[in-house]
């Protein structure tokens, strides 16, 4: 926790869009607590409490009510790059009137960590992990009603400074505890060890040393998904850069350097280079795609797609906003 006590007066943290209610209301103690986390995410309340000048009792009930109320919880991202797991961010093209029904049952699948409704609910964009590097599982996507066109692309590589793979790049064998894992802890990162154990079918001790072996190779990380309203960005949107190959580098070093932009990586497809990011208003967004990224040298288009909202309790985005930085 030595960089919790270093670096715990800003918050660091992802994006999730469920409907705000007045109980969920932030203030700056929430702030620290989540940024706490988002360095250790299972650091103990206690310890937490000590760098914070507060006691554990008010740590541990300031989480549960922001992770009750749906404003905050603590996830588990694996390092794919590590795990042999192959992304594959999958656009579907939609009837609007089934788009919710579609987008739920996406949310529900523990292969779609990220799931959001785009551009009115006529198209869904989500985020596929699948095991050894298979493809995406898109022959049941089709055949949905409702469910006009779809097209994936692989996630070749996360380019945001801040969330490039920490781990050495060496292999990992995920085990058959692995893989019972690693969804348990992608929904609650927090769960205790009891919990997961009972979840995963495997002893306590077993749960415990195996985490913990995952947590010092870094082939995991924790992330704290919250509300970017809390930051007061009211809105988000993916960009869709098509750029000439030898400035794609460049081009994504320097999103990734701009306020507001949460995750920046690089695709398969027509499209060189995901982007997304929040922003205050349409005017910002337009001033930035138009004196931004029209100023980039070797950006030759941009498709860009509003987020009408994240399906399922949790629509954990897929970087992180680094606090005191807006658009």
């Amino acid at each position: 926790m030595d960089s919790v006590t270093s670096s715990v007066t800003s918050p660091v943290t992802s994006l999730l869009t469920p409907p705000l209610t007045p109980s969920a209301a932030v203030d700056p103690l929430d702030l620290r607590i989540l940024h706490a986390l988002q360095l250790d995410g299972r650091a103990p309340f206690r310890r937490i409490a000590d760098v914070l000048g507060v006691s554990d009792r008010t740590v541990a009930r300031r989480f549960d009510r922001l992770r009750g109320s749906g404003v905050a919880r603590v996830t588990v991202v694996p390092d794919s790059s590590r795990t042999g797991q192959a992304e594959w961010l999958v656009r579907l093209r939609v009837l609007p009137d089934v788009a919710p029904a579609v987008a739920d049952a996406l949310a529900r699948r523990p292969d779609t960590p990220w799931v959001c409704l785009v551009s009115s609910g006529t198209e869904i964009v989500c985020l596929f992990r699948t095991m050894d590097g298979a493809p995406a599982p898109l022959a049941g996507l089709t055949r949905r009603q409702g469910v006009v066109h779809a097209d994936a692309q692989r996630l070749l590589r996360h380019l945001t400074g801040h969330r490039r793979p920490a781990g050495d790049g060496t292999p990992v064998a995920l085990t058959d505890l692995d893989r019972r894992l690693l969804p348990a802890l992608a929904f609650d990162g927090r769960a205790a060890y009891p919990q997961l154990a009972r979840t995963v079918g495997w002893s306590e001790s077993a749960v415990r040393r195996r985490l913990e072996e995952l947590r010092e190779s870094r082939t995991i990380r924790f992330d704290v998904a919250t509300d970017p309203r809390l930051f007061g960005y009211s809105a988000q949107c993916l960009l869709w850069l098509s750029v000439t190959p030898s400035r794609i580098a460049s081009v994504a070093g320097a999103l990734a350097d701009d306020p507001g932009t949460t995750f920046v990586g690089a695709t398969s497809g027509p499209h060189q280079l995901l982007a997304v990011m929040v922003y205050r208003d349409d005017m910002a967004l337009y001033d930035y795609v138009n004196e931004r990224i029209g100023a980039l040298d070797g950006v030759r288009s941009v498709e860009t797609a509003v987020v009408t909202r994240y399906a399922g309790p949790f629509g954990l985005l897929l970087g992180a906003i680094p606090a005191g930085r807006g658009s």
